[in-house]
């Protein structure tokens, strides 16, 4: 998944149960689902950030009275604040039938 292809509201979305039931027409099953894609999409996106702003560490015997702003940084924190919540964009994968998944018994 990249970052720059995720389309999908920012603020609060209203769903309808309907629509959810269509995909799957046990609503439990299908919120656990949207659930742990919703978890997936958070641990990826904070890999991501991670990955990113590693190249900004800072050696531990630097001056600690010093702060250092860095604008890249700071455009790469504000970049992944403006993305949708994990939850959002699973509910979009969930509607649009990119999520696949199995039943185990």
């Amino acid at each position: 998944m990249n970052i720059k292809d995720i389309k999908t509201q920012i603020s609060t979305i209203l769903i309808d149960r309907k629509i959810l039931e269509k995909k799957e027409k046990n609503i439990y099953l299908a919120t656990t689902i949207i659930g742990k894609r919703a978890e997936q999409i958070s641990i990826m996106l904070k890999n991501k950030l991670d990955e990113k702003l590693q190249n900004f560490i800072t050696p531990i015997n630097d001056n600690l009275g010093e702060i250092h702003e860095n604008k890249e940084q700071i455009e790469i924190s504000k970049l992944f604040e403006k993305l949708p919540k994990p939850n959002y964009i699973a509910i979009e994968e969930f509607i649009n039938d990119k999520i696949s998944y199995t039943y185990q018994k």
